[in-house]
This record gives structure tokens, sequence and C-alpha cells, in this order.
């Protein structure tokens, strides 16, 4: 899968994919026609694999938590699990022309920032780093691509690892 090969370039530890699993019904909140990413992350935890340092869902659902419209994605701070939602890096859910490059750029760097959360990161306050907050998918487009050297460092630190970016 593309992603994967755009995660492992990225991240300090060996990335794979691993079969696909079902979004749990108990996570749809009906009222709002999104699900609950808190209650995906809770179902993903009893799945990891022993040998696993982290995992990411990846879903076309849109997500939600309590205080939030929307969640482009949600991840256990310095956890095992996160969750990203490709429904809202669409730009036919903004009812737009398809644009394919812009939403496998999206989805690279929501994948990214969650993952950084499980390696501890919090949000960065440089726009050009891939963990700076993003409340609106124009967010996600103006930020960077990639960790600052600052948050790369510190993840790579986190996962055990001495490395420059």
């Amino acid at each position: 899968m593309w992603l994967r090969e755009e995660v492992a370039d990225t991240i300090p530890a060996p990335v794979r994919e691993m079969p696909s699993m079902p979004v749990p019904p108990a996570s749809l909140e009906a009222g709002r026609n999104q699900h609950s990413s808190t209650k995906i992350l809770k179902e993903m935890l009893r799945e990891v694999p022993p040998d696993a340092l982290k995992i990411l869902g990846v879903t076309d659902r849109d997500l939600c938590i309590p205080i939030l419209t929307y969640v482009f994605g949600e991840a256990q701070l310095g956890g095992t699990v996160g969750v990203v939602s490709l429904a809202r890096l669409r730009q036919e859910f903004h009812g737009l022309e398809s644009n394919r490059p812009l939403f496998l750029e999206r989805a690279r760097k929501e994948s990214l920032h969650e993952l950084g959360h499980t390696f501890g990161l919090i949000h960065c306050k440089s726009r050009e780093c891939v963990m700076y907050l993003s409340n609106t998918v124009g967010d996600v487009d103006a930020k960077g691509r990639n960790f600052c050297r600052y948050c790369h460092t510190m993840m790579a630190y986190n996962a055990g690892k001495r490395g420059e970016p």
C-alpha cells in the first residue's frame, strides 16, 4: 500500500500492513452520523499483536469526539493506537472535484501526525511541521509534510533510537 511506504520512509520503526478489521458498530454516533474515534481506539487496543509497537487504523468513516464537530484522527498520546479518517480529506466531501494527489498528501500528513502522537509528540508550534494542529482541511494543506527537526528527534528518542532526520 502506498501509505505504508510513505510512513516507512519517515517513522523510525519497522512498518507493516495488517489485515483490515471492521469498524465497531458500537462506535456509531447515530445522531451525528459519525463514528466515535475514541471507541474505535478502544476496540483497536484489543487487536494489537504482541510484536506491534504502534498501530494506525485508516478508515473512510467520518470521525468525531464529543467536544468537536469532527476530527481528522485521534491517537493515544504516547500509547499504542491511532486512527485517521479519510472522509474529510477528500475534495468530494466538500463538494469539490476529486484531486487524488492532494488527497494522498493529506492522508500522508494526517497519518504521520497521529503516529507522532503515539510516539509522545504534542502539537508543534511550527507551521512547517506535520505535528502542527489542523482544525480544517485548509490547515492540513498549509502545514508541512514532515516532522520538524525537534519533533523528529523526540520521536526517535521516544522510539528508543538516536537519529537525525
